[in-house]
Parts: structure tokens; C-alpha cells; sequence
């Protein structure tokens, strides 16, 4: 099938990426920040038997040589699916923490398949529905051509705008890269909105829980009983159909050069409560009993028919993604308070 290297091998996406690519046979390297993580993720994929997983470590991806020995291989990569890039609101330093991070890193990792991957056909970055969103003037539908139009000065100086920026400066960032420097590969990125699913990672505590999980975390414990928190982002995807549009990013080759809205279609926090007492009756004394609903009847639209028509994704409802999301988190524990 070929040989792929992931990049943020312990995260909540990259994780299911892992899964995708090792039942379809590939052959997988990922990078982690310590050996103890990537011996986390070894142990988690002991029984992978169709495809082989090993790691290398990157301690920092902002540094400008970060990934260039992990691109180098024998055999060499065919593919390589980049996940890694920070994603938290406890900085400091806008610049160093976030933006440097996430924009070095995907420049960094572009110039180091260059120079030392000859063999590698196409890299899929994992960008963001915040590199497509203009939260101050959203379109009537947002699709492929949509760009967050945040400016460097805002991302320095409004906190809440930084990671937006830092994904879509990133995500500009790679386009720009490929189409100045003629790679030997071509670029395809995928762009996906809050992300649920169910945990395939190892999690150190449910306070480690990827941001949109921990919303269903603070429902299972009933932290939202007396005030909902705002949906914010009104469309959602199932990390599951969000990973197997990363391998298919590297399968199909019309994917090249596209970037892909990755999303099942529309949603609110009352209807995930709805969802949850639905299919978990025995969390009802926990969630909201009269959840507000604050779905905008003007609420913008989007256009996923690229990763229905290109990539083949036939993504799961709300009610799945929620109720496998629920009981994951279950079994983690989420429950005890």
C-alpha cells in the first residue's frame, strides 16, 4: 500500500489516522515528542497485524531542522499526512506559543520532504474550519474558497483570534510553499470544524480530552446543568470520517491540490443533549433539563460535496458520533466526579 509518515502520532485525530492507514495495510511512521509516547502508541496498536507502526521522535516542531531527519527512510515515504500543530488558549506569548509553532511547523516540515524525501508523492495537512471561517461576516456558504480573513495584528493582539490565525496562516503558508518552490509533491489539506468522536489515544486525565470532547465530558458530569455553554461553531464532524479523509486525501488522485471541508452538516449543544438522553437515559439527572437552543435561524451554510464526490465520505449523523462519543467517554471514566 506504501509507507506513511504521520506527524502527531499521540494526538485525538492523529490517532484515528493511525487506525485508518494500519487496516488498510500501509506501512506507518509517526513522529512524538518523547519515546515514552510513542511506546503509548505502540502498545495501543499491539494487535495491528495488516500494517507495520513504528515512531521517531520530534521534540520541537517550530525548530527549522525539526523533521529533517524523520522524513528521511528506507524504504522511502510515499505520503505524508501532517497533524501536528498546537491547539490551546493558555499562552503567554501569541507568537512564540501558537503562531510561530504551527506556521514553522508546516513550513518546516514542507522544506525537509523537499530536500530529503525525494520519493514522496503527496503530504495532506490537517487544517482547520478556523482557517475558513469569518466569524465577523460569515457567507451565506461556506465551501473550498472560503479563507478566514484575519490579519497578522489581530492574531497578535485579540486572544481569541490566535489559533484561528495560526491555522490560516499555516494552511496559507503550505499553499504558498508549494507554488513558489515547485515540490516534488503535490498538497491537499483538510478543513474540519469541532470534531467528536470517540477517544483512540492515550489520555494521562479527561482534563487532556481534545476541547470539543471535553463539552460532552462536562455534560456526562453535569457542569451544564444550571448554565449551557454557547455551541459556537455550528457545524461538526465525527473524527472517524474525519481520519479516513486523510488517507483518501493520499488515495485518490484528484484530491491533489484541493482542500477539503470536512463536515457532516449542522448542529447544536441542545441537540447533543437531546442526543445524550436519548441514547444514555441514565446520565437525564445530569443534563440540562430545558437546554437552550441557540441555533441561528439565518445560520450560515456549507458545501462538503468535495469530500462526498472526491474523497468518498459518507458521514455519520449526530446521533452516532454523539452516542459512541458518550460511551467512550464512559469508559474512561467520565462519569465519577
Amino acid at each position: 500500500m506504501g509507507k506513511v509518515l504521520v506527524t502527531g502520532g499521540s494526538g485525538f485525530i492523529a490517532a484515528h489516522v493511525l487506525n485508518v492507514l494500519l487496516s488498510r495495510g500501509y506501512t506507518v511512521v509517526t513522529t512524538v515528542r518523547s519515546a515514552a509516547k510513542g511506546n503509548q502508541i505502540l502498545a495501543a496498536h499491539s494487535d495491528a497485524t495488516q500494517g507495520e507502526l513504528s515512531y521517531v521522535i520530534v521534540e520541537d516542531i517550530a525548530k527549522s531542522d525539526a523533521f529533517d531527519n524523520a522524513v528521511k527512510s528506507n524504504p522511502p515515504f510515499d505520503y505524508v499526512i501532517h497533524t501536528a500543530s498546537p491547539f490551546h488558549h493558555k499562552f503567554d506569548d501569541p507568537v512564540k506559543d501558537i503562531l510561530e509553532p504551527a506556521i514553522n511547523g508546516t513550513t518546516g516540515i514542507l522544506r525537509a520532504i523537499k530536500a530529503n524525501a525525494p520519493g514522496v508523492k503527496r503530504v495532506v495537512i490537517t487544517s482547520s474550519f478556523a482557517a475558513v471561517a469569518n466569524a465577523d461576516s460569515p457567507p451565506a456558504i461556506y465551501d473550498a474558497s472560503s479563507w478566514n480573513p484575519v490579519t497578522w495584528e489581530e492574531a497578535v493582539t485579540v486572544r481569541t483570534k490566535t489559533y484561528r490565525a495560526s491555522k490560516t496562516f499555516a494552511e496559507r503558508a503550505a499553499w504558498d510553499f508549494v507554488d513558489k518552490e515547485k515540490p516534488n509533491f503535490d498538497l491537499a489539506t483538510v478543513n474540519p470544524p469541532l470534531v467528536y468522536g470517540p477517544i483512540a489515544h492515550h489520555l494521562d486525565s479527561l482534563d487532556k480530552l481534545n476541547t470539543s470532547n471535553q463539552r460532552i465530558r462536562d455534560f456526562i458530569q453535569g457542569k451544564c446543568t444550571k448554565e449551557m455553554p454557547p455551541t459556537g461553531s455550528f457545524i461538526f464532524t465525527d473524527v472517524r470520517d474525519l481520519a479516513l479523509a486523510h488517507v483518501r486525501a493520499i488515495e485518490v488522485p484528484e484530491a491533489g491540490g484541493k482542500r477539503f471541508l470536512i463536515t457532516a452538516g449542522h448542529y447544536s449543544n441542545k441537540e447533543i443533549v437531546e442526543v445524550m438522553r436519548k441514547t444514555h437515559p441514565e446520565l437525564a439527572s445530569r443534563l440540562p433539563a430545558d437546554p437552550i437552543d441557540d441555533f441561528p435561524k439565518n445560520v450560515y451554510g456549507y458545501d462538503n460535496s468535495a469530500a462526498r464526490k472526491v474523497l468518498g465520505i459518507e458521514f455519520r449523523s449526530l446521533k452516532e458520533c454523539i452516542d459512541d462519543t458518550t460511551a467512550s467517554l464512559l469508559e474512561l471514566g467520565a462519569y465519577s466526579l
